[in-house]
């Protein structure tokens, strides 16, 4: 074999290493792609829980903490008793209004004192007296005056006097009436008003005072209390909040390509670390998420943007133990 001969073998030889060297490259690449498992893409929520907050609309002064964190509580149970003084003062001035209003509103309905309607009848005999010797007199006066004893003048004196006498008569009558019926139909009506509204400011400081003790509206537990026994408390400032217990959801924030068809109703599965269980979960709520912070941008590598979405999953079952901020994890 001549030397011609001899390199271009060499050079064959050298070509096909290379190729068989790509191909094992290939074939291992190949079966690690499709034999190796891959991580799975993982989505961690955690467990949240329905609370409402216990506050007062009066200030005050923490008189009593009932409760302490961790308490499990009933509808009605008292949580805080508030020392609110002002409260009690303005209750005795509603009161007192209302106890003045209410005499007015006798008054009015009773009419007059009896001395005073006794007063108007003596006043009513006496005009009916002079109405009496007023037309005597004046009856004396018009005889003589049709014999021609007496001047025209002393008739017109003696009429004069009598219509006089009658509007006496008139007036007294009138104030008898006045006394005896009483103050009038608007007169009465006010009084009435006046007692409606002073009920109605003591029964809006009843309502105050009924806010110095604070009760549960609803069954839960106790996981948060603000002031100690003794501080100053504001107008709607929280004292507590109370977490419903029986109100238990998990929230994920679900990258819209990881949503594969997840929808209302929808049942999955969860992992809890703290049990190491598994936990089945049915979606009822999903939102998105806006824009400002939760975007990934992918136009960079020529694709599209993806967008963040809430998802809340109640527990298909109650399941004992489970607890607010509790991980969840979906893969």
């Amino acid at each position: 074999m001549n030397e011609k001969e001899q390199a271009k073998k060499q050079h064959n030889n050298i070509l096909l290493a290379i190729l068989g060297f790509i191909v094992v490259v290939v074939i291992v690449a190949a079966i690690g792609f499709f034999a190796l498992d891959r991580d799975p893409e993982i989505i961690q929520g955690q467990v949240e829980v329905a609370e409402y907050r216990v506050s007062s609309k009066v200030p005050g002064r923490i008189l009593e903490l009932r409760v302490k964190e961790g308490d499990y509580v009933h509808a009605g149970d008292t949580l805080a008793i508030i020392d609110a003084p002002e409260v009690r003062a303005k209750m005795q001035q509603a009161q007192g209004a209302e106890g003045a209003a209410a005499a007015l509103e006798l008054m009015a309905k009773n009419g007059a004192r009896r001395e005073q309607v006794q007063g108007a009848y003596q006043l009513l005999q006496q005009a009916k007296a002079g109405l009496e010797i007023a037309e005597k007199s004046y009856q004396r006066v018009k005889r003589l005056f049709d014999e021609g004893v007496v001047s025209a003048q002393k008739r017109d004196e003696a009429e004069a006097l009598l219509k006089s006498s009658e509007a006496q008569v008139k007036a007294a009558q009138s104030q008898y009436d006045m006394a005896v019926n009483g103050a009038r139909r608007e007169e009465r009506m006010a009084a009435q008003a006046q007692v409606d509204r002073a009920r109605g400011a003591v029964q809006e400081v009843n309502a105050y005072i009924g806010e110095t003790v604070q009760t549960a509206q609803m069954d839960g537990e106790v996981s948060s209390i603000y002031p100690k026994t003794g501080e100053l408390v504001g107008t709607g400032s929280p004292i507590m909040t109370i977490s419903m217990m029986d109100d238990l959801w998990g929230t994920f924030n679900v990258r819209e390509d990881q949503l594969q068809g997840m929808q209302i109703g929808t049942e999955f599965e969860a992992f809890m670390p703290a049990f190491n269980k598994t936990i089945r979960m049915k979606v009822y709520h999903i939102k998105d998420q806006g824009s400002y912070a939760v975007w990934k941008a992918t136009k960079a590598n020529g694709q599209y943007d993806l967008k963040t979405f809430e998802v809340k999953a109640r527990p298909v079952e109650p399941f004992e133990g489970l607890r607010p901020g509790m991980s969840l994890v979906i893969k």
